[in-house]
């Protein structure tokens, strides 16, 4: 009896020395990750938690704590970025709505002169006041893609008929730009399940790009298959620009009535349903495609 209390006894007391020590290591696991995760928090560092304990647990604990802390530091990283990316545009934008506003002033103090050239001031003045209109559009657009919104509510979608619906909506809008469609849009109804208004906000970017920066040579297909190939001729772009055509604030030289916005914009929601878009410059046109 006495050799088998001495037996459990001594069992006890590795046990006991080993939960202490596992004590003793979870503690200092602990403390580690706690002195590692103020650091890297407090600092603008790209190191990560790291532990001396080979416990799988806690390892398993750490890995996560990284994982998220890699998602923090992009997230960070996005922040910083788009916030350097409002300080520039509200700058050049606000210099830029200074010129037209000191040329109007200016015209409206000759008038007062009574010259006889009123007729050539009121015209520069509508060109100023255009100009600024086209600047406020932009303000705009830009305060549209701080809250895109990432909650989608989707649905069953008919691609043939929200296309159908956004191209007749453009049709004044081409009509003046003297811009002559050519749609293909296949007779099987093409169903996506997608955020409606999200798609109807996709076209009319694109669409509007089209109206700005086309000529004749627009055209759009929608396949069986839910791919969409809108092309325009686009002879202010190269290989080169059109690899940047979904940067934010991208503008194509000369194209002033052009903000940068509504094809980045485009981009994210279509890729916020899933979906997929390429362009490419092919023999003068720019081709773009959406695959979902």
């Amino acid at each position: 009896m006495s050799i088998w209390f001495y037996i459990i006894s001594v069992a006890v007391f590795v046990i006991l020395i080993y939960l202490i020590l596992k004590l003793i290591l979870i503690k200092k696991s602990m403390k580690e990750i706690r002195n590692g995760l103020k650091e890297i928090l407090e600092s603008d560092t790209n190191n990560l938690i790291t532990i001396s304990s080979n416990d799988k647990e806690i390892e398993g604990l750490v890995k996560s704590l990284n994982i998220e802390l890699r998602k923090l530091r992009k997230q960070r990283l996005q922040y910083e970025n788009g916030n350097q990316e409002l300080k520039e545009t509200i700058t050049n934008i606000s210099h830029d709505m200074r010129t037209p506003l000191t040329a109007i002033s200016g015209y409206i103090d000759l008038l007062k002169e009574d010259n006889g050239k009123k007729h050539e001031y009121l015209e520069i003045i509508e060109r100023k006041t255009n100009d600024l209109i086209n600047l406020t559009e932009q303000l705009f657009n830009f305060s549209k893609t701080i809250d895109i919104g990432v909650e989608f509510n989707k649905e069953s979608c008919c691609l043939n008929e929200i296309l159908e619906e956004t191209l007749a909506s453009y049709y004044n809008i081409f009509n003046e730009a003297e811009i002559v469609p050519v749609v293909e849009i296949c007779k099987v109804e093409v169903y996506k399940r997608l955020n409606r208004s999200s798609v109807i906000r996709i076209f009319e970017n694109i669409l509007s790009n089209v109206s700005k920066y086309g000529k004749n040579g627009f055209k759009v297909i929608l396949n069986e298959d839910g791919k969409i190939i809108f092309s325009n001729k686009a002879s202010s772009l190269d290989s080169t620009t059109v690899n940047k055509i979904f940067d934010r604030y991208f503008t194509v030289e000369n194209a002033k009535k052009a903000n940068g916005l509504g094809l980045s914009i485009a981009k994210q929601l279509v890729e916020l349903n899933g979906g997929k878009i390429f362009a490419n410059y092919i023999n003068g046109e720019l081709v773009i495609e959406i695959e979902w």
